[in-house]
């Protein structure tokens, strides 16, 4: 039998803080997590579509606990006011969830490509300022949502801004070949130094969210947004399936750090399982670079590791 939704274990007790969680998969995934007892804290950019998701989601799990905090990724600054301000001591699961897909070039507030500061380095910060409330908490989870179009573009250390050229789509692979780089990084660390923390990642497939028109969209781009939407229509899997392999990993028992989760049929469809990597999502020297840069970048450094 496939690994449903249904399968979550019990998360009475637990805390958990689900990124760009008023929509797709996030959405899902908050949603799963307070129907089975979970506290969540849906963490997202816009007060309005985050207060309209919080609605909803009291609609369909009345018993939930949860709330809604305010958290722009795209803004340092936002990330440490979110981190400060959080009510809670101890944090069972992050899920390293929102993001941007091929969007046309723009900086974020601290003068990061959009694509590589929401998708990396916001969330790299966003896990650094909360660590030591996952250290608190017995069996914590990092879970960070990738994509298969890591397998587009490594990363270049040369040039992560996209200075020289800038392609959305390769920008975009490349942001998600820095989210798995991150992964594999944080959990080499964890366990080196002996901590009950799993690092993992997982990827939805092709699901049918918000993520593939708004490239497009703020392009200016109808036609290329109606070409997407139809399509998302035409093939694309419901936001319910494409949380599956998010909520597999941040709740399935005997997860291990540095481990990656997708649909099983090709990576596009059916239940939660081990997903494929490209060699360049798995080299420990870039990682470690990686890892160095975004600290520098970021201003925040895992003291613990």
């Amino acid at each position: 039998m496939s690994w449903t939704a249904r399968s979550i274990p019990d998360q009475s007790g637990r805390t958990a803080v689900v990124t760009g969680a008023n929509s797709g998969i996030g959405y899902v995934t908050a949603r799963e997590l307070a129907r089975r007892g979970s506290r969540v804290v849906l963490a997202c950019r816009s007060a309005q579509r985050g207060a309209l998701a919080l609605d909803r989601l009291r609609s369909q799990v009345p018993e939930a606990r949860a709330e809604l905090r305010l958290l722009d990724l795209a803004d340092l600054l936002s990330v440490r006011e979110f981190a400060r301000t959080l009510p809670c001591e101890r944090l069972d699961l992050l899920v390293n969830n929102a993001g941007l897909m091929a969007v046309p070039y723009a900086r974020t507030s601290d003068g990061f490509e959009m694509q590589f500061g929401v998708n990396h380095l916001g969330h790299f910060a966003l896990t650094g300022l909360l660590l030591d409330r996952l250290l608190a908490a017995p069996g914590a989870r990092v879970v960070t949502v990738a994509s298969m179009a890591h397998a587009l573009s490594n990363i270049d250390m040369s040039d992560l801004g996209s200075e020289r050229r800038y392609r959305p789509m390769t920008a975009y692979g490349a942001s998600k070949t820095a989210n798995l780089l991150f992964v594999r990084e944080l959990a080499h660390r964890a366990d080196a130094k002996g901590l009950d923390l799993t690092s993992t990642a997982a990827h939805p497939g092709y699901a049918r969210t918000e993520l593939q028109a708004k490239g497009p969209r703020l392009a200016g781009q109808p036609r290329r947004e109606r070409i997407a939407r139809l399509f998302n229509d035409a093939v694309g899997a419901s936001p319910d399936q494409g949380a599956a392999p998010v909520l597999y990993a941040a709740t399935a028992p005997y997860v291990h750090g540095d481990s990656f989760f997708g649909p099983r049929i090709l990576g596009v469809r059916g239940g939660p399982g081990p997903a494929w990597r490209a060699p360049w999502a798995r080299n420990d020297i870039a990682g470690g670079q990686l890892w160095a840069a975004s600290e520098r970048l970021t201003g925040v450094a895992y003291r613990e590791l």
